[in-house]
Protein backbone atom coordinates (compact mmCIF):
# COMPACT_ATOMS: atom_id res chain seq x y z
CA UNK A 1 0.00 0.00 0.00
CA UNK A 2 2.83 2.39 0.80
CA UNK A 3 4.48 1.67 -2.54
CA UNK A 4 1.20 2.29 -4.36
CA UNK A 5 0.66 5.61 -2.57
CA UNK A 6 4.23 6.63 -3.29
CA UNK A 7 3.75 5.83 -6.97
CA UNK A 8 0.52 7.85 -7.10
CA UNK A 9 2.18 10.78 -5.37
CA UNK A 10 5.12 10.66 -7.77
CA UNK A 11 2.74 10.62 -10.74
CA UNK A 12 0.81 13.63 -9.41
CA UNK A 13 3.98 15.59 -8.70
CA UNK A 14 5.37 14.72 -12.13
CA UNK A 15 2.15 15.87 -13.80
CA UNK A 16 2.14 19.13 -11.84
CA UNK A 17 5.79 19.81 -12.71
CA UNK A 18 5.08 19.16 -16.40
CA UNK A 19 2.11 21.53 -16.35
CA UNK A 20 4.18 24.16 -14.52
CA UNK A 21 6.89 23.96 -17.17
CA UNK A 22 4.24 24.28 -19.86
CA UNK A 23 2.89 27.47 -18.31
CA UNK A 24 6.42 28.83 -17.77
CA UNK A 25 7.42 28.29 -21.40
CA UNK A 26 5.89 31.57 -22.73
CA UNK A 27 7.62 33.53 -19.97
CA UNK A 28 10.93 31.83 -20.72
CA UNK A 29 10.49 32.52 -24.44
CA UNK A 30 9.81 36.20 -23.66
CA UNK A 31 13.04 36.50 -21.68
CA UNK A 32 15.09 34.77 -24.37
CA UNK A 33 13.55 36.93 -27.10
CA UNK A 34 14.34 40.11 -25.19
CA UNK A 35 18.02 39.09 -25.13
CA UNK A 36 18.30 38.35 -28.87
CA UNK A 37 19.61 40.62 -31.57
CA UNK A 38 17.26 42.04 -34.24
CA UNK A 39 18.60 39.63 -36.87
CA UNK A 40 17.62 36.60 -34.79
CA UNK A 41 13.98 37.57 -34.32
CA UNK A 42 12.94 36.47 -37.81
CA UNK A 43 15.32 33.54 -38.04
CA UNK A 44 13.84 30.23 -39.19
CA UNK A 45 13.89 27.78 -37.62
CA UNK A 46 13.81 29.88 -34.46
CA UNK A 47 16.51 29.40 -31.86
CA UNK A 48 15.62 29.09 -28.20
CA UNK A 49 18.80 30.70 -26.89
CA UNK A 50 20.40 33.79 -28.47
CA UNK A 51 23.81 33.38 -30.07
CA UNK A 52 24.89 36.56 -28.29
CA UNK A 53 23.33 37.86 -25.11
CA UNK A 54 22.19 41.47 -25.61
CA UNK A 55 21.55 42.66 -22.06
CA UNK A 56 21.66 46.23 -23.30
CA UNK A 57 18.22 45.67 -24.84
CA UNK A 58 16.63 46.33 -21.45
CA UNK A 59 18.23 49.75 -20.97
CA UNK A 60 17.62 50.72 -24.60
CA UNK A 61 13.97 49.77 -24.42
CA UNK A 62 13.43 51.50 -21.07
CA UNK A 63 15.13 54.72 -22.19
CA UNK A 64 13.41 54.81 -25.58
CA UNK A 65 10.25 56.10 -23.85
CA UNK A 66 9.82 58.10 -20.61
CA UNK A 67 9.22 54.90 -18.66
CA UNK A 68 10.38 56.49 -15.41
CA UNK A 69 7.39 58.84 -15.66
CA UNK A 70 5.11 55.96 -16.65
CA UNK A 71 6.36 54.01 -13.62
CA UNK A 72 5.52 56.88 -11.27
CA UNK A 73 2.02 57.16 -12.75
CA UNK A 74 1.45 53.42 -12.38
CA UNK A 75 2.66 53.47 -8.78
CA UNK A 76 0.35 56.38 -7.93
CA UNK A 77 -2.68 54.74 -9.51
CA UNK A 78 -1.95 51.32 -8.01
CA UNK A 79 -1.29 52.63 -4.49
CA UNK A 80 -4.29 54.96 -4.30
CA UNK A 81 -6.74 52.49 -5.85
CA UNK A 82 -5.61 49.78 -3.44
CA UNK A 83 -6.01 52.04 -0.41
CA UNK A 84 -9.42 53.15 -1.67
CA UNK A 85 -10.65 49.61 -2.24
CA UNK A 86 -9.53 48.44 1.19
CA UNK A 87 -11.13 51.34 3.08
CA UNK A 88 -14.42 51.44 1.16
CA UNK A 89 -14.90 47.68 0.81
CA UNK A 90 -14.21 46.94 4.48
CA UNK A 91 -16.64 49.62 5.62
CA UNK A 92 -19.45 48.45 3.33
CA UNK A 93 -18.85 44.77 4.12
CA UNK A 94 -18.89 45.52 7.85
CA UNK A 95 -22.22 47.30 7.45
CA UNK A 96 -23.80 44.44 5.49
CA UNK A 97 -22.50 41.80 7.90
CA UNK A 98 -23.24 43.40 11.26
CA UNK A 99 -26.05 45.95 10.89
CA UNK A 100 -29.69 45.06 10.45
CA UNK A 101 -31.67 47.63 8.46
CA UNK A 102 -34.65 47.60 6.15
CA UNK A 103 -33.82 46.32 2.68
CA UNK A 104 -30.36 45.09 3.64
CA UNK A 105 -30.63 41.74 1.85
CA UNK A 106 -32.24 43.34 -1.21
CA UNK A 107 -29.44 45.90 -1.47
CA UNK A 108 -26.84 43.15 -1.12
CA UNK A 109 -28.48 41.20 -3.96
CA UNK A 110 -28.36 44.32 -6.14
CA UNK A 111 -24.70 44.74 -5.21
CA UNK A 112 -23.93 41.16 -6.27
CA UNK A 113 -25.94 41.65 -9.47
CA UNK A 114 -23.56 44.43 -10.52
CA UNK A 115 -20.83 41.81 -10.91
CA UNK A 116 -22.74 40.44 -13.91
CA UNK A 117 -22.54 43.79 -15.74
CA UNK A 118 -19.41 43.85 -17.91
CA UNK A 119 -17.22 46.94 -17.85
CA UNK A 120 -17.83 47.38 -21.58
CA UNK A 121 -21.46 48.32 -20.78
CA UNK A 122 -20.55 51.03 -18.24
CA UNK A 123 -17.55 52.32 -20.18
CA UNK A 124 -19.41 54.95 -22.24
CA UNK A 125 -21.55 56.27 -19.33
CA UNK A 126 -18.41 56.50 -17.19
CA UNK A 127 -16.59 58.42 -19.91
CA UNK A 128 -19.48 60.88 -20.22
CA UNK A 129 -19.60 61.32 -16.45
CA UNK A 130 -15.86 61.83 -16.09
CA UNK A 131 -15.89 64.25 -19.02
CA UNK A 132 -18.59 66.26 -17.20
CA UNK A 133 -16.41 66.33 -14.08
CA UNK A 134 -13.34 67.33 -16.09
CA UNK A 135 -11.46 64.16 -15.17
CA UNK A 136 -10.58 63.02 -18.69
CA UNK A 137 -6.82 62.96 -19.23
CA UNK A 138 -6.24 62.91 -15.48
CA UNK A 139 -5.44 60.08 -13.10
CA UNK A 140 -8.64 60.83 -11.16
CA UNK A 141 -10.64 58.80 -13.66
CA UNK A 142 -8.62 55.72 -12.68
CA UNK A 143 -8.40 56.39 -8.94
CA UNK A 144 -11.70 57.83 -7.71
CA UNK A 145 -14.01 54.89 -8.68
CA UNK A 146 -12.01 52.56 -6.46
CA UNK A 147 -13.00 54.62 -3.40
CA UNK A 148 -16.60 53.44 -3.81
CA UNK A 149 -15.84 49.76 -3.27
CA UNK A 150 -15.99 46.66 -5.42
CA UNK A 151 -18.83 44.15 -5.27
CA UNK A 152 -16.47 41.19 -5.38
CA UNK A 153 -14.25 42.49 -2.58
CA UNK A 154 -17.26 43.43 -0.45
CA UNK A 155 -18.63 39.92 -0.89
CA UNK A 156 -15.37 38.32 0.22
CA UNK A 157 -15.10 40.54 3.28
CA UNK A 158 -18.75 40.10 4.26
CA UNK A 159 -18.44 36.32 4.13
CA UNK A 160 -15.38 36.42 6.38
CA UNK A 161 -16.91 38.88 8.87
CA UNK A 162 -20.04 36.74 9.18
CA UNK A 163 -17.86 33.84 10.34
CA UNK A 164 -16.60 35.92 13.29
CA UNK A 165 -18.62 35.39 16.52
CA UNK A 166 -20.93 38.29 17.39
CA UNK A 167 -19.94 37.90 21.04
CA UNK A 168 -16.90 40.03 20.23
CA UNK A 169 -19.19 42.96 19.39
CA UNK A 170 -21.12 42.53 22.62
CA UNK A 171 -17.97 42.32 24.73
CA UNK A 172 -16.59 45.45 23.07
CA UNK A 173 -19.83 47.36 23.67
CA UNK A 174 -19.77 46.38 27.33
CA UNK A 175 -16.26 47.83 27.52
CA UNK A 176 -17.58 51.11 26.10
CA UNK A 177 -16.45 50.81 22.46
CA UNK A 178 -18.54 52.53 19.82
CA UNK A 179 -19.37 51.18 16.37
CA UNK A 180 -16.34 52.65 14.65
CA UNK A 181 -13.96 51.48 17.39
CA UNK A 182 -15.33 47.94 17.02
CA UNK A 183 -14.68 48.20 13.28
CA UNK A 184 -11.05 49.31 13.32
CA UNK A 185 -9.88 47.77 16.61
CA UNK A 186 -11.52 44.35 16.34
CA UNK A 187 -12.59 43.55 12.79
CA UNK A 188 -9.78 45.12 10.76
CA UNK A 189 -7.08 43.01 12.51
CA UNK A 190 -9.22 39.88 12.14
CA UNK A 191 -9.92 40.32 8.42
CA UNK A 192 -6.25 40.94 7.65
CA UNK A 193 -5.89 37.77 5.47
CA UNK A 194 -8.75 38.92 3.25
CA UNK A 195 -7.36 42.46 3.11
CA UNK A 196 -4.05 41.07 1.84
CA UNK A 197 -5.95 39.03 -0.74
CA UNK A 198 -7.87 42.11 -1.90
CA UNK A 199 -4.70 44.19 -2.01
CA UNK A 200 -2.92 41.63 -4.18
CA UNK A 201 -5.88 41.27 -6.55
CA UNK A 202 -6.25 45.03 -6.89
CA UNK A 203 -2.54 45.66 -7.35
CA UNK A 204 -2.36 43.07 -10.11
CA UNK A 205 -5.47 44.47 -11.79
CA UNK A 206 -4.38 48.12 -11.60
CA UNK A 207 -0.78 47.40 -12.58
CA UNK A 208 -1.82 45.43 -15.68
CA UNK A 209 -4.82 47.59 -16.64
CA UNK A 210 -4.64 48.72 -20.24
CA UNK A 211 -8.18 49.51 -21.39
CA UNK A 212 -8.94 52.05 -18.63
CA UNK A 213 -5.85 54.23 -19.22
CA UNK A 214 -6.30 53.88 -22.98
CA UNK A 215 -9.81 55.35 -22.80
CA UNK A 216 -9.36 58.06 -20.17
CA UNK A 217 -5.78 59.25 -20.79
CA UNK A 218 -4.63 61.24 -23.83
CA UNK A 219 -1.47 63.06 -22.78
CA UNK A 220 1.72 61.00 -22.75
CA UNK A 221 2.76 62.59 -19.45
CA UNK A 222 -0.20 60.77 -17.83
CA UNK A 223 0.49 57.36 -19.40
CA UNK A 224 0.90 54.26 -17.27
CA UNK A 225 3.36 51.44 -17.99
CA UNK A 226 0.88 49.44 -20.06
CA UNK A 227 0.20 52.39 -22.36
CA UNK A 228 3.92 53.03 -22.65
CA UNK A 229 4.42 49.41 -23.65
CA UNK A 230 1.90 49.84 -26.47
CA UNK A 231 4.05 52.59 -27.99
CA UNK A 232 6.48 49.96 -29.30
CA UNK A 233 3.83 48.85 -31.77
CA UNK A 234 3.87 51.24 -34.72
CA UNK A 235 1.82 51.44 -37.88
CA UNK A 236 4.37 49.73 -40.13
CA UNK A 237 6.61 47.82 -37.73
CA UNK A 238 6.78 46.35 -34.25
CA UNK A 239 9.77 46.63 -31.93
CA UNK A 240 9.69 43.06 -30.69
CA UNK A 241 12.87 43.43 -28.62
CA UNK A 242 11.47 46.48 -26.86
CA UNK A 243 8.12 44.86 -26.17
CA UNK A 244 9.67 41.73 -24.71
CA UNK A 245 12.26 43.60 -22.66
CA UNK A 246 9.81 46.06 -21.09
CA UNK A 247 7.19 43.35 -20.59
CA UNK A 248 9.72 41.38 -18.57
CA UNK A 249 10.62 44.44 -16.48
CA UNK A 250 6.96 45.27 -15.86
CA UNK A 251 6.14 41.69 -14.85
CA UNK A 252 8.81 41.62 -12.12
CA UNK A 253 6.65 43.53 -9.61
CA UNK A 254 3.54 41.28 -9.92
CA UNK A 255 5.68 38.15 -9.76
CA UNK A 256 7.48 39.23 -6.60
CA UNK A 257 4.21 40.36 -5.03
CA UNK A 258 2.49 37.06 -5.80
CA UNK A 259 5.29 34.90 -4.43
CA UNK A 260 5.50 36.97 -1.24
CA UNK A 261 1.74 36.90 -0.64
CA UNK A 262 0.77 33.49 -2.02
CA UNK A 263 0.32 32.03 1.47
CA UNK A 264 -2.04 34.86 2.44
CA UNK A 265 -3.89 34.49 -0.87
CA UNK A 266 -4.63 30.82 -0.22
CA UNK A 267 -5.56 31.56 3.39
CA UNK A 268 -7.88 34.38 2.33
CA UNK A 269 -9.64 32.26 -0.30
CA UNK A 270 -10.15 29.42 2.18
CA UNK A 271 -11.45 31.55 5.04
CA UNK A 272 -13.94 33.56 2.93
CA UNK A 273 -15.92 30.39 2.24
CA UNK A 274 -16.52 29.36 5.85
CA UNK A 275 -20.04 30.75 6.00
Amino acid sequence: MKGKKRLQKSFVYGLLIALSLLFLLPFFWMVMTSLKGPEELSQFPPKLFPSKWHFENFSKAWNSQPFNLFLVNSLIVTALTTIGQIISSTLVAYGFARFKFKGRDFLFIILLATMMIPWDVTMIPQYMEFNLFGWINTLKALIVPSWFGSAFYIFLLRQFIMSIPKELDEAARIDGANVFQIYYKIYLPLVWPVIVLIAVFNILGSWNDYLGPLIFLNDQSKYTLTLGLAQFKGVHDVDTNGIMAVTFLISIVPLILFFLAQKKIVEGVQTTGLK
